[in-house]
């Protein structure tokens, strides 16, 4: 019987092993998309438990312990941090197969050192000894950071966001560079019209500019954008449900723009022009500055509606979507190729019905400009476990090039996720070793197959963002 989370944990060849201790395991992190409290890092923030770090604002474990009848009160609620931490322990031997039973005890392993298993048993003993090694200064966020050799990080940042905890942001011996990533969610968020102007008066104090028109939004946009980029930006990112590409002029867009700042009646027709405009200058804002630009897209989000009326969004309530979006996929694509304005692209989807569709659709757009140019991005969110990287890496092989793939994010907001990439690494070589020793792979090739594994794990995302 194999040992549970051995040093060989996934690799089950002695080529995988050989791939991921030598040359998978030394490479440093970058995630080029995470979810950081950028204020948390400058400040390089102590966490007063072992809950806090873990639990705080993790809906993936929030909804585990929904499904297995834990009360909100020990998931969001006022119950203490040991109390939420029990109830975590006591969910956890009912997750065996579920991708969180790996991450924690990976987590527990290369933060803490601990390799016991967390159950009801154990969660005093845990909780104790997590706390205590919390208390020491390199387990703090940067020196967790610093234990996971993390590179460059990419934080998520609102175009009204001052970007102060960037610019205080003082690195020392070790630790990572942190940018800001640019993410215009809300600029397209047409559903509640006292929010939205309420988000327009946030976006017209940061960038100085009057919002009364079309125009005057994209030169406010514009305007912060370009701050972005002289705050070391270098890429954007779109949580969309599906890509807009519908069919407007631009008299079309400035009219519907001024109903909806007036607050008259806009139909949802007219809405998705909008969008669809602003999706696609917001593109064109990118490829003149050189950034890449990334799209997640497929979530029904806030589904739960007393939920979301209690807690607000991103509290465990998304789910996959079903859409039909390789005709606009296309229609979006194929106009800013046709502008000379497609820069670097990385797509992620939620739904897997989706896989094989991002795979070639993104072989319609590469150039010869950029190795990669176009990306099918990492399994994401409720793909990110074994057997939806496995897809992710074995759809990809077969309708593009595993060689150019920029690799593994977190997409997290924990300081913990960081064995996430380890996760990833394993599964690669786990998958590339097997080739190898069935015939598929020729094993005189094995300085090629070795460097591929250190580029897709480092250093194909340093050159695609210029890091």
């Amino acid at each position: 019987m194999i040992q549970f989370l051995s040093d060989d944990f996934l690799l089950d060849t002695p080529t995988a092993r050989e791939l991921y201790h030598g040359h998978a395991a030394p490479m440093p992190i970058i995630d080029y998309h995470c979810h950081l409290c950028p204020r948390e890092v400058a400040e390089d923030h102590r966490f007063r438990s072992i809950t806090e770090l873990w639990l705080g604002g993790d809906h993936y474990k929030w909804r585990a312990m929904r499904a297995n009848g834990v009360d909100e009160h020990y998931i969001t609620g006022s119950a203490s941090d040991w109390e939420k931490f029990e109830q975590w322990a006591a969910t956890m031997p009912y997750l065996l197969r579920n991708p969180l039973y790996h991450w924690t005890h990976l987590e527990l392993k290369t933060a803490f050192g601990i390799e016991r298993t967390l159950s009801p048993d154990t969660a005093r003993g845990i909780f104790d000894e997590c706390n205590d090694k919390l208390r020491r200064p390199e387990f703090s966020a940067r020196g967790l950071m610093r234990r996971y050799r993390v590179e460059t990080v990419c934080t998520t940042d609102d175009p009204a966001d001052t970007l102060e905890w960037h610019a205080s942001y003082k690195p020392g011996p070790g630790d990572a560079r942190m940018l800001p990533a640019w993410r215009p969610d809300k600029v397209m968020a047409f559903t509640s019209h006292e929010q939205y102007m309420a988000y327009i008066g946030r976006l017209e104090q940061a960038s100085g500019h009057a919002i009364h028109s079309y125009a005057t939004l994209m030169e406010a946009l514009q305007s912060r954008h370009d701050f972005f980029g002289s705050m070391g930006c270098r890429l954007s990112d779109h949580g969309i449900d599906r890509f807009y590409a519908d069919d407007y002029t631009d008299s079309e867009v400035s009219g519907i723009f001024d109903r909806w700042l007036a607050g008259r009646d806009v139909d949802a027709h007219q809405l998705d022009k909008l969008r669809s405009a602003l999706l696609h200058d917001l593109a064109v804002m990118d490829a003149r500055a050189g950034w890449a630009q990334q799209f997640h897209f497929g979530p029904q989000r806030n589904n739960n509606a007393r939920m979301m009326a209690q807690l607000g969004p991103d509290s465990g309530f998304d789910s996959m979507g079903e859409c039909a979006t390789a005709q606009s996929m296309a229609r979006f694509f194929s106009r800013l190729d046709s502008e000379h304005s497609l820069t670097r692209t990385i797509v992620y989807n939620l739904n897997p019905s989706a896989n094989a569709m991002v795979a070639t659709m993104m072989g319609n757009f590469q150039d010869g400009t950029v190795p990669g140019k176009m990306q099918w991005g990492s399994a994401w969110w409720f793909l990110d476990q074994k057997y939806g990287i496995e897809e992710q890496l074995n759809q990809l092989s077969m309708q593009g090039l595993l060689s150019r793939f920029v690799g593994m994010l977190t997409d997290s907001r924990s300081f913990l996720s960081y064995p996430r990439h380890e996760y990833f690494r394993r599964i690669l070589c786990a998958l590339i070793g097997r080739d190898v020793e069935n015939g598929e792979m020729p094993a005189s090739e094995m300085p090629r197959i070795r460097q591929m594994v250190e580029d897709v794990c480092y250093y194909n995302a340093k050159s695609y963002f210029g890091f």
